[in-house]
């Protein structure tokens, strides 16, 4: 270690975490901070390990209305392991400082419902840790034990959405958002990993705002799409819809990190990201196709990115401290982005009920999103004045002008819908309730006309 090298004055644990280290270390978090934490498993790996989550909130276990949720996900490659340690060191970090007061802490959790998920591929972390940091390679411990690579094991939601936009299909035929899951990809003989399947059901179950994965041995942020459009190109410049705001998350992470945003910094390996601010699309950098990133993005309503964090994989235990400094701000700084866009609730306007799955549509954006169970949405985007329409199904669309400033809060934008009068009337009949003379009288004049104008000329 460089004798310059400055050293962080957090008193965390920094060492390399097995699977019953990692395990040991969540546990004393959750003791130091029963009412802001809850540890839960998402599901299993192959051989049998528990995916961790460390929830950060006031109020642990439940989804506040109004508040986002965001997650980190680490250890998508098992041998990229400073995702792991960053992850371990946040939840301390986090844990001691809301208990110190700091306020910028304090409004983070309070104002957050933050997940933290060290190891999606515990069983490949645990290949690669038995081996250390000289011995494990670039590769070993990548795949899950079965050998899947879990970034190229999502459904491919981008062929055929973008098939439907080539057929002019969308969005009046084929969804520009919440797109389903192939039915093959759901058949009990599919080849998709465990670690795979829980990761897919725990989006599915929480209404995700934004979320970043994170991976080891380069220096760069990259945004979707990852795949690209030319499916014989190895990689092409492939822009999804919020190309402005994923440019802005990644941004803040790559500017606010000690090492990218150091212009005097050698490169990893071959190609410089510092041209480009080391941001760079995904597609635009080499074609994944099935990633977690564009996945996410298409079947749910949240944005994330991939960040590499450090040009080695694995490094040596003594370097973890500078690891931690480097990247320090920039995961409280891309937490912090949650709270940028729009967010309200969408409520009926006679029962002041919130109403689910109403789409929120920006005008000229090709990317719609929906409302969680209560009714609540957040929808990111960069400030500007916006021309945002709530609407459901039996219900009158409403349409009204949503401004986000540069202050790091959502814009407040709610909406009351009324139910159309057809709505209205099947809810009385499905209720069995009589219907009014005024509108009994009305439907007979109907019936009326339409016997008249379908009869003999």
């Amino acid at each position: 270690m460089w004798e310059h090298d400055p050293q962080p004055t957090d008193k965390l644990e920094f060492k390399h975490h097995n699977y019953k280290a990692m395990r040991r270390l969540m546990k004393s978090v959750n003791d130091e901070c029963p009412d802001i934490t809850r540890i839960y498993s998402i599901g299993k790996s192959y051989l049998g390990l528990n995916m961790y989550v460390m929830e950060i909130s006031d109020n642990p276990g439940q989804h506040e209305l109004g508040e986002p949720e965001f997650r980190y996900v680490a250890g998508m490659h098992g041998n990229e392991v400073v995702g792991r340690e960053l992850m371990l060191n946040l939840m301390q970090y986090l844990c001691k400082e809301y208990k110190k007061g700091n306020d910028r802490i304090v409004r983070l959790v309070t104002e957050t419902r933050i997940h933290l998920l060290p190891s999606m591929n515990p069983d490949g972390y645990e290949t690669a840790y038995k081996l250390g940091s000289e011995l494990s390679g670039w590769a070993y411990g990548r795949w899950t034990y079965q050998g899947f690579d879990l970034n190229h094991n999502f459904a491919d939601l981008n062929t055929p959405f973008w098939e439907a936009e080539d057929n002019n299909e969308v969005p009046d035929k084929f969804p520009n958002h919440f797109i389903p899951i192939p039915e093959y990809y759901t058949l009990p003989n599919a080849t998709v990993a465990p670690e795979t399947r829980a990761v897919i059901d725990w989006m599915q179950r929480i209404p995700f705002v934004l979320s970043a994965n994170l991976h080891g041995g380069e220096l760069v942020v990259t945004y979707p799409f990852d795949m690209t459009r030319s499916y014989w190109m190895a990689k092409e410049l492939t822009p999804t819809a919020d190309d402005s705001m994923f440019r802005w998350l990644s941004i803040v992470y790559a500017t606010s990190h000690r090492v990218m945003a150091d212009d005097n910094r050698r490169i990893c390996h071959t190609e410089n990201f510092m041209k480009s601010g080391n941001i760079i699309n995904g597609a635009d950098w080499h074609t994944v196709a099935g990633s977690m990133n564009d996945f996410s993005y298409m079947h749910t309503n949240c944005f994330e990115v991939t960040i590499e964090l450090s040009c080695d994989k694995f490094p040596h235990e003594q370097e973890l401290p500078t690891e931690w400094l480097n990247n320090k701000e920039s995961l409280l700084l891309y937490m912090e982005q949650v709270h940028r866009g729009i967010k309200g609730v969408v409520r009926d306007k006679d029962t002041e009920k919130g109403i689910a799955e109403a789409i929120i549509v920006v005008n000229e954006l090709n990317h719609d999103i929906r409302t969680a169970a209560d009714g609540d949405y957040w929808r990111l985007l960069n400030p500007g004045e916006y021309e945002v329409t709530a609407k459901a199904e039996g219900y009158h669309p409403s349409t009204k002008s949503c401004r986000v400033s540069y202050e790091n809060h959502a814009t407040i934008c709610d909406f009351y819908i009324s139910k159309t009068a057809k709505q209205r009337l099947r809810e009385m009949l499905a209720n069995g309730k009589k219907l009014p003379k005024e509108l009994m009288l009305r439907l007979r004049q109907l019936r009326t006309r339409q016997f008249r104008s379908n009869g003999p000329k």
